[in-house]
C-alpha cells in the first residue's frame, strides 16, 4: 500500500477525429515526464474531441488505443487512464479506460449521457458506478456531465480518490470550477478534474481549469487556464485520514439507494 500517490495531470488540446494523431501527442507528453508518476490522467474522448460521429472513430477493447495504453503504462511502470469512444455489440460507449502497469483493464461507461448534444441519442448510458483498487487506493472514475450528478457520486464507498475527466466547454466553467470543488467537500475526498484546452471541430472552446483538490476543498495545482499544461500533484492519505476522523462528516450522511 503506498501513503502517496503522485498523480500527473494533463491538460491538452485535442486533435479532432483522429486517433492516431492524438496517441502520438499523448505519447510525447507522456514519455518526456522523467519524475516518478503512479497515474496518468488523459481527458475525455482523448483519441477524438467530444465527437457524435462515433463510428468513425470507434475502437474495440483489443483496438489500437487499448493496446497503446498497456504499451505505455507497463513502460512507464505507472496507470493510464482516459475516456474514449468504444464499440461493442454494436452499441458505442463513452467509456473510461484504467489500464494498470500489468496489462490489467478496469472500465467505467458514462452513466449521464449530455443530452444538451445528443450524446444520449448515439451512446447508450452506463450502469453501474465502479471502485479501482490501485496501490491501496480506493478511486472512484466519472465523466464530465456526471459532475453535475452529485448523488451518482456519493461517497458510500469510502472512497480515497474521485477524478473526471471531460470536455467541458468554457461557456459554462464557473459551474465545472464549483462543482469540483463541491464533490471534494461533500465526500471529504481529493477530488480531480481533466479538462481539455482549444477548439473541437464544432467550434467549441475549452478552455482547461483542469484542478485538484484535498478533502476540505482547498486548490492543489497551479494549471494555467487556456493552455496546455502537465503537474504533477502528490496525494497522501495521512490527510484523508486525519480530517474525517476529526470532522466525522462522512459518518453524518443520508443513507439511500438508487433505483
Amino acid at each position: 500500500m503506498n501513503n502517496e500517490l503522485k498523480i500527473a495531470l494533463i491538460q491538452s488540446n485535442l486533435v479532432w477525429e483522429n486517433p492516431e494523431q492524438n496517441r502520438q501527442n499523448f505519447n510525447a507528453k507522456i514519455s518526456s515526464i522523467s519524475n516518478s508518476v503512479d497515474i496518468f490522467i488523459l481527458p475525455e474522448m482523448f483519441t477524438s474531441g467530444f465527437t457524435m460521429n462515433a463510428t468513425e472513430v470507434a475502437e474495440t477493447m483489443t483496438g489500437e488505443t487499448i493496446s497503446w495504453m498497456q504499451k505505455l503504462s507497463k513502460e512507464k511502470n505507472a496507470a493510464i487512464t482516459g475516456s474514449l469512444i468504444i464499440k461493442e455489440n454494436n452499441t458505442f460507449f463513452n467509456r473510461l479506460v484504467f489500464v494498470h502497469p500489468n496489462g490489467k483493464i478496469d472500465s467505467y461507461d458514462k452513466r449521464h449521457t449530455f443530452t444538451l448534444a445528443g450524446e444520449h441519442k448515439v451512446f447508450t448510458a452506463g450502469q453501474h458506478n465502479i471502485i479501482i483498487n490501485f496501490k491501496g487506493w480506493k478511486i472512484k472514475p466519472l465523466i464530465c456531465y456526471d459532475l453535475r450528478f452529485p448523488v451518482w457520486a456519493r461517497n458510500s464507498e469510502n472512497y480515497d480518490l474521485l477524478f473526471y475527466v471531460a470536455n467541458w466547454p468554457k461557456v459554462r466553467v464557473n459551474a465545472w470550477d464549483a462543482l469540483l470543488q463541491a464533490r471534494a467537500i461533500e465526500n471529504m475526498s481529493y477530488c480531480i478534474g481533466i479538462n481539455r484546452v482549444g477548439l473541437d471541430g464544432n467550434n467549441f472552446e475549452y478552455s482547461g481549469h483542469s484542478a485538484a483538490y484535498d478533502v476540505l476543498g482547498k486548490r492543489m495545482d497551479s494549471i494555467p487556464y487556456d493552455t496546455e499544461a502537465i503537474e504533477i500533484i502528490t496525494l497522501d492519505k495521512t490527510h484523508i485520514e486525519t480530517y474525517r476522523n476529526k470532522l466525522g462528516f462522512l459518518n453524518d450522511k443520508d443513507d439511500f439507494n438508487l433505483v
